[in-house]
């Protein structure tokens, strides 16, 4: 078996069930129970530690029961202590591990997030927050050179309902940051509703009904590893179209949706209007930056100019990074311990990491933050759409995604990138940007341009990812009629 394959980055992903041409099963229970058995021992490394618990959770999918037994039998039988939290939220198995009352030395999350229903993977955390790339690729050389824990007697399971204590404390959250008369009931007179895409996220209700919020006309809150519905995804365009009308038929003040394990999230204004993406990452910015002047928000590379000058007018510093959500996570991290000043790392997918809520993205948190916000503002007659009111947003946007055909994928698309670089240089009314931390971005400052375009390397596909923005009509066309005339001498690239 080529273990490799399983990582994807600082996750395992792979194909769990059949169903679906020319994709293979290779996330199998047998392979989980050794990837158990690994991070078992990668853990007793680490810690120095013989005892070890672990904390096991897992999403709605298919799959994830036979996985979740797996992974549950592969710790006990090495000695593990498990706790088994049935269905849960990504974030929620990381508190596991700072739990005041039995924190556990690990915890494995099986989701593969929005991916779709054949697919599965394991992520995996310590108090530290989610692993690195480098210890997925220690723990899979544990398991391709069989290099496990002995079996022994020791190990146990134990059920456990983490998620009524990861509610309750985003209840208390909420109450606290309310600081309404009704403290019980502080979103009493608010109608809220939610839109788990029949992934995990559906608690959510539960939660705001507690606070005294009306929500009615929530949709799609019970799990269901078949995703009937949407696909449980806040980028999703089918997605956010169904919140966005749920909210406009039921007369919502707000709408929330999550992804599958509910590290993800956006929101919907009370007239439909999508706060995803740049706007999302501008609205918490706002909050952010009133809490916190001069804190320096870290995002993805594909955020737009308009993003940047808001952030500025904030009184922030944008720090415009890399792609990849543990990218932008680990960057807010170094810039804190080299001294700087970072609260908000965020990328556009919807993974938003809080200093306040130990760096760890929690779609959860993030929409409780904003609804504590709301419930603020409302008092004033104002909205969260108000804290925004000053983006800029781009007349035109778009993707376009380049296949590499040529067997050295890195050598080949950095080939591109330099010369698609070099070539900028002598377009009139382009000029590079920098600083910049991932492949080209280029400002185009035509009159009939007035936009920017970005071209990097996927991080995991063999892709070339292609994002141009416009400030007027018909400037993406013209940007991309001379991009493309860079292009033509590849042949090894093929417009998705």
């Amino acid at each position: 078996m080529d273990w490799k394959k399983l990582q994807n980055g600082s996750d395992i992903r792979g194909v769990a069930l059949e169903g679906v041409a020319g994709e293979n099963v290779n996330l199998t229970p047998e392979a989980s129970q050794v990837i158990s058995k690994a991070f078992v021992g990668w853990l007793r490394n680490k810690t120095g530690e013989q005892q070890i618990s672990i904390a096991v959770g897992r999403d709605c999918r298919l799959s994830g029961p036979a996985l979740s037994r797996a992974v549950i039998d592969g710790a006990t039988s090495v000695g593990a202590t498990v706790y088994d939290c049935g269905l849960a939220s990504t974030p929620a198995m990381f508190m596991t591990t700072v739990d005041d009352d039995n924190p556990v030395t690990g915890a494995i999350m099986i989701t593969a997030s929005h991916l779709p229903f054949n697919r599965n993977g394991l992520k995996f955390f310590t108090k530290d927050g989610g692993l690195e790339k480098s210890d997925i690729a220690d723990i899979l050389d544990l398991a391709a050179n069989d290099n496990l824990p002995k079996e022994e007697d020791g190990g146990s399971v134990q059920a456990v309902d983490f998620m009524s204590k990861y509610k309750s404390h985003l209840i208390n959250y909420i109450r606290h940051g309310v600081k309404a008369e009704d403290y019980d009931k502080p979103l009493s007179g608010m109608h809220i509703i939610v839109d788990a895409g029949n992934g995990n996220g559906g608690f959510f209700v539960d939660i705001l009904n507690a606070l005294g919020a009306d929500t009615a006309g929530s949709q799609f809150i019970n799990p269901d590893g078949h995703f009937p519905n949407h696909i449980p995804n806040p980028e999703d365009k089918k997605a956010m179209k169904s919140i966005c009308d749920a909210v406009v038929k039921s007369h919502a003040d707000l709408g929330v949706i999550f992804d599958t394990d509910v590290d993800r999230s956006a929101v919907v204004d009370r007239h439909g209007d999508a706060i995803n993406r740049n706007s999302l990452i501008a609205l918490i910015s706002a909050i952010i930056l009133r809490e916190h002047p001069r804190s320096t928000v870290v995002t993805d590379s594909v955020t737009s100019d308009g993003l940047a000058e808001f952030i500025k007018s904030q009184g922030g510093v944008h720090h415009r990074f890399k792609r990849g959500y543990k990218n932008v996570i680990d960057e807010g991290i170094r810039i804190n311990k080299d001294g700087g000043n970072c609260w908000l790392a965020i990328e556009t997918s919807g993974h938003c990491a809080l200093r306040e809520n130990y760096f760890l993205d929690d779609g959860a948190y993030l929409v409780a933050k904003l609804i504590v916000d709301a419930a603020r503002l409302r008092s004033d007659g104002k909205e969260l759409q108000d804290l925004i009111s000053s983006l800029r947003q781009p007349v035109e946007s778009t993707e376009i995604r380049f296949h590499i055909s040529a067997d050295d994928v890195q050598g080949y698309g950095q080939q591109v990138l330099d010369a698609v670089s070099l070539a900028s240089k002598d377009v009139e009314g382009w000029e590079i940007v920098s600083p910049n931390y991932e492949g080209i971005r280029v400002s185009c400052k035509n009159a009939d341009e007035r936009g920017w375009f970005l071209l990097r390397k996927s991080l995991h596909d063999p892709v070339l990812p292609l994002n141009i923005e416009s400030d007027v009509e018909g400037g993406v066309e013209r940007i991309w009629q001379k991009i493309d005339d860079l292009l033509k001498p590849f042949d090894k690239l093929v417009k998705q």
